[in-house]
């Protein structure tokens, strides 16, 4: 480390991994721990290690297929093929097939890929989920991910880092999910582009880990390289129950730079809702009561975890979903699947009226299993909603925590659960 100069979460964890004593701004080649690719990403990610003719890191490389799987046509079982072939051609064990596999950022931490001082790289923009369990993980392309597959190592540009400093305790029907839209509502989705959000304050104790991965999760549509968490008894309770025992938490140093600091009451706003078509246009789920839904998606790599379906069903427990309303439930992982069927809360949802998925990404990317209609209006727990996102162009999408999505489901239009009673 340079004398005399604190470190970021970001600097120290490219420094450890780099053997360089890096400070933001600098160029860094680090060893990655876990390259990560999906069934939309990984066959071009092939293509490019195919070219250099070398054999690949096979233990630190992951195949995921989770975009268009169970596959919905022709192209996208062309795509889960050449993941199947390229996996068994260079024996790489970490291939998770349907029936074993889910939303890529999801198996990623139910497996232990992802840990405190980990830095892990995926060709999926929101790999920077990781960063909720003190990882530096972060999207990249497929040329990137390839190169990876063939030396282990990548070059990395090290973030500055913006403070975020957390105080108070969420209300009822307030968590992680709110407090993101709420950052990006006031910083633009372009607030920090390139930077690392690094969040602290008293407010994060409040936080459960499931609530720092949907925080995580959305720090790329603020424009952030990456999204981080101190590591705390939390955190390490979560990585032991996934498998993980001895990581060291990597932490800021005191007085460590940087460019900006912000600071939330997390205790002081309600249940937030971003509006069509961006991830900042953010109101308070008061102010967009009344408007009426056609759908409604609980799922995701942000908001399908097990405490989000644990959530949703609190709130649609004994009801009904409203008439002419199609709601959606993804469990995010076979884990996430499993354990809400031994909770009974897969029955909670289906004595509701709604339908239950297989673990997929499905239609948080205009995928399959939910696309829009022109003229229709979702309210998801997914982390975009740009036009035509999640189908017709004519369409339009809310997102919302898991609670309000709940809540809107029985109503058939953006509702506060306490609404309900």
């Amino acid at each position: 480390m340079r004398a005399n100069h604190p470190k970021t979460i970001s600097e120290k964890i490219l420094s450890i991994k780099s053997g360089h004593d890096a400070v933001a701004g600098d160029i860094v080649e680090a060893d990655v721990d876990h390259v990560m690719v999906n069934d939309v990403t990984g066959p071009l990610a092939f293509q490019e290690f195919e070219a250099l003719e070398c054999e690949p890191v096979r233990d630190k490389i992951v195949l995921i297929p989770d975009h268009f799987v169970p596959n919905k046509d022709v192209a996208s079982a062309k795509q889960a093929k050449e993941m199947r072939d390229f996996a068994k051609r260079w024996g790489i064990r970490n291939y998770f097939e349907v029936g074993r596999g889910g939303v890529c950022h999801q198996v990623m931490l139910d497996h232990g890929f992802a840990y405190p001082g980990a830095l892990v790289v995926g060709a999926d923009s929101h790999t920077c989920t990781y960063g909720g369990v003190n990882a530096f993980a972060t999207g990249v392309g497929s040329s990137e991910a390839a190169a990876v597959f063939a030396t282990g190592r990548l070059w990395f540009k090290v973030p500055g880092s913006i403070r975020v400093l957390l105080t108070g305790r969420p209300s009822r029907y307030v968590g992680g999910k709110d407090l993101v839209l709420k950052l990006i509502s006031d910083i633009g989705v372009d607030g920090a582009t390139y930077k690392a959000l690094e969040f602290a304050g008293t407010g994060v104790a409040s936080l459960s880990v499931s609530e720092r991965l949907s925080v995580s999760n959305m720090a790329i549509e603020a424009g952030g390289k990456a999204g981080l968490f101190a590591a705390d008894g939390k955190t390490l309770e979560y990585c032991r129950a996934h498998g993980r025992t001895g990581d060291e938490p990597i932490a800021a140093d005191p007085g460590a730079a940087y460019w900006k600091e912000l600071t939330f009451d997390v205790s002081s706003f309600s249940p937030q809702v971003a509006c069509p078509h961006l991830p900042d246009n953010v109101r308070p789920v008061e102010e967009v009561s009344r408007v009426r839904v056609d759908q409604v998606v609980l799922g995701s790599c942000t908001n399908g975890r097990i405490s989000d379906l644990r959530e949703a069903a609190k709130v649609i427990r004994g009801r009904r979903v409203a008439k002419g309303v199609r709601f959606i439930v993804i469990p995010a992982s076979p884990g996430a699947y499993s354990k809400a069927l031994d909770e009974g809360l897969l029955r909670i949802f289906l004595d509701a009226g709604a339908i239950i998925s297989p673990p997929t990404c499905g239609p948080c990317l205009g995928g399959h299993m939910g696309i829009l209609a022109g003229g229709e209006r979702c309210l998801s727990t997914t982390n975009r909603n740009f036009k035509g996102r999640m189908g017709s162009l004519e369409s339009e999408v809310y997102l919302a925590n898991p609670a309000v999505a709940a809540a809107t489901a029985v109503t058939g239009f953006i509702t506060h659960p306490s609404r309900l009673g």
